[in-house]
């Protein structure tokens, strides 16, 4: 039987190359065929020219060009210790090094003089592993030092990430001005603007003779616009720093008359000298959360949950658990802080009317107690606008339609009586914006639905009421996206935005059921809609976990994936936060 023939057989031994620098380098202990001497202090080590000129560029040159090296039967390494040279011979010979603390810089120096590239990255990513924020911008300074890329973007990424621990290191109050600029004004900066405010006042104290004159140009990178007004006005206004910079001043000024306008107009002045440091965006650390809490869970009683959606793993996360079960209180967020408003409470025996206000920031994950509601009430609506939150109408303790209105200042934590809506509504859609309130529809004490929108003007503290047959909404939530208010459903797949500007109304993209009793945020420019109660093509009325978002840009909504339960009464918010998790209850 014949047999095919071979022509060619490529055959590649995988174990010669390890073989050969075995062999080489028993070779090069016993002195064989070696034909140089690598020389530090009192060490020699005898090599083969070969295998020095194959393993580097910088021995290449050396041996193979005119120097007077290449001549030598001794070369002089001045610059490395014995240790380093011995260390680096073996790695030559056998790949294998041992990198520790005590060794790694001379190490990276002798493998950056040398050309061993991928040493000296073996040594930038040893350093890497040991990074910390008590560390990192020395680790800056040392890669600035060995021209090291790689472990300096290391370094400098977790520098940004751990602004809050590196804030309070020594080595940041050695920076110098145009480092710490370069921090403070990168928007992937993690921290509160309170807290870059008090980084640059620790750095000028640091050395206040030669710094003091940088506090105006330093305090320009402090975004005011995301300070709490109560951080800004009584504690950064009144600090000696601020006070002896006039343009400091005339910033916090300005601001001062920005929030605090007596009419639109000077509100508009105000923005214009600001710019364009009104207009700094939130740097892109501070992620916009979407938080879920009360209502009415699994169509049973009253809900204490709390829920965050991390967008990252498309997953709702727990937070801590309101104190007490609340029936229909109003949920407003008001400088990244949840506020729950009055409702109706379900603990006890006997149920009440409350006034109380608890208060939650992911950064602490803790429910507070806040100073009360002047009045108790629920079924109301609550809006937050610059530092006010407005509390309108809802159910008093004799479950009689109210009309007051009462204003919460964030700022003196103190609570005073507004003018009274023009006709008490409940279930209406409410939203601020262009420092207005817009009350569109509802429903009138005898349970019929109104057609009217009620406006109030909150510098003048005024009521004004007009008619609209568009409006015919109940138990829809409203929110806001570039000056329109978008009015979602109301037992009705009915979606429609009023323009402030021009007062009017644009439909919109229809929701894919009839649904009301929901809630909805706005998040990072688009609408997201939670949950409520739909009712089928039956007329069945069933409890809703979905929930969807809405691009105003393509006038389209999607579907977005389901709450851990069914949920309906409740409040959405969005509340901003620096990092990237939230306290664990």
């Amino acid at each position: 039987m014949d047999c095919p023939a071979v022509t060619v057989l490529h055959y590649q031994d995988k174990e010669l190359f390890s073989d050969l620098l075995l062999q080489l380098n028993a070779l090069r202990q016993e002195k064989i065929l070696t034909d140089v001497m690598l020389c530090s202090g009192s060490t020699e080590i005898s090599c083969h020219r070969n295998v020095l000129v194959s393993s580097s560029p910088y021995f290449r040159a050396m041996f193979c060009n005119n120097f007077l090296e290449s001549q030598q039967t001794k070369i002089h390494l001045r610059d490395l210790t014995s240790a380093t040279l011995s260390a680096i011979v073996d790695y030559v010979y056998t790949g294998l090094v041992s990198i520790t603390m005590d060794n790694v810089l001379p190490l990276m120096q002798a493998a950056s003089m040398l050309q061993y590239g991928r040493l000296f990255e073996a040594c930038s990513t040893f350093l890497q592993e040991q990074l910390c924020p008590d560390n990192c911008l020395s680790m800056i300074r040392l890669s600035e030092i060995m021209n090291c890329n790689s472990l300096r973007d290391k370094a400098k990424e977790m520098a940004m990430k751990s602004f809050s621990d590196v804030s309070v290191s020594e080595d940041l109050c050695e920076l110098s001005l145009r480092e710490l600029m370069g921090y403070l004004e990168d928007d992937d900066l993690c921290a509160e603007e309170e807290q870059v405010f008090e980084t640059l006042v620790a750095w000028i104290h640091h050395d206040p003779l030669s710094r003091r004159g940088a506090i105006s140009d330093l305090f320009k990178k402090v975004r005011l616009r995301y300070i709490h007004p109560t951080y800004l006005f009584q504690f950064i206004a009144n600090d000696p720093l601020i006070q002896s910079s006039t343009l400091c001043t005339e910033l916090i000024e300005s601001i001062r008359r920005l929030m605090f306008a007596v009419n639109a107009n000077c509100a508009d002045d105000a923005t214009v000298e600001l710019k364009p440091l009104w207009v700094a965006p939130r740097r892109y650390s501070c992620r916009e959360m979407l938080v879920v809490v009360g209502g009415r869970k699994n169509n049973e009683q009253s809900s204490r949950e709390a829920l965050v959606f991390d967008e990252k793993t498309r997953d709702w996360q727990r937070l801590a658990k309101l104190p007490v079960r609340l029936y229909k209180p109003s949920y407003v967020a008001l400088h990244s802080v949840l506020y729950v408003i009055g409702g109706l409470t379900t603990n006890t025996k006997y149920s009440h009317v409350s006034t109380t206000v608890y208060t939650l920031s992911l950064k602490t994950n803790q429910w507070r107690v806040t100073e009360p509601m002047l009045e108790p009430r629920f079924a109301h609506q609550s809006v937050s606008h610059l530092h006010y939150i407005f509390v309108l109408g809802g159910l008093g303790p004799d479950r009689q339609l109210m009309d007051s209105v009462e204003r919460y200042n964030s700022m003196f934590n103190q609570w005073e009586l507004m003018s009274p809506m023009p006709e008490a509504v409940l279930h209406p859609a409410v939203a601020a914006t262009n420092q207005r309130i817009y009350v569109f529809g509802g429903e009138n004490a005898m349970q019929n639905p109104v057609r009217i929108i009620q406006v109030y003007h909150i510098a003048r503290n005024m009521w004004s009421k007009m008619e609209n047959r568009t409006v015919k909404n109940v138990s829809a939530p409203a929110a806001v996206i570039d000056e329109k208010i978008y009015i979602i459903g109301g037992y009705t797949r009915r979606v429609i935005a009023y323009d402030t500007k021009g007062n009017g109304f644009v439909k919109c993209a229809n929701l894919k059921e009839r649904r009301m009793h929901h809630s909805a945020t706005v998040v990072n420019n688009k609408l997201y809609i939670i949950g409520g109660r739909s009712i089928n093509g039956h007329n069945v009325v069933e409890d809703l976990n979905n929930f969807e978002c809405y691009d105003p840009k393509t006038d389209t909504w999607t579907s977005k994936g389901n709450l851990p339960y069914k949920v309906f009464d409740h409040g959405s918010l969005t509340l901003t936060h620096v990092s990237q998790t939230w306290a664990k209850s």
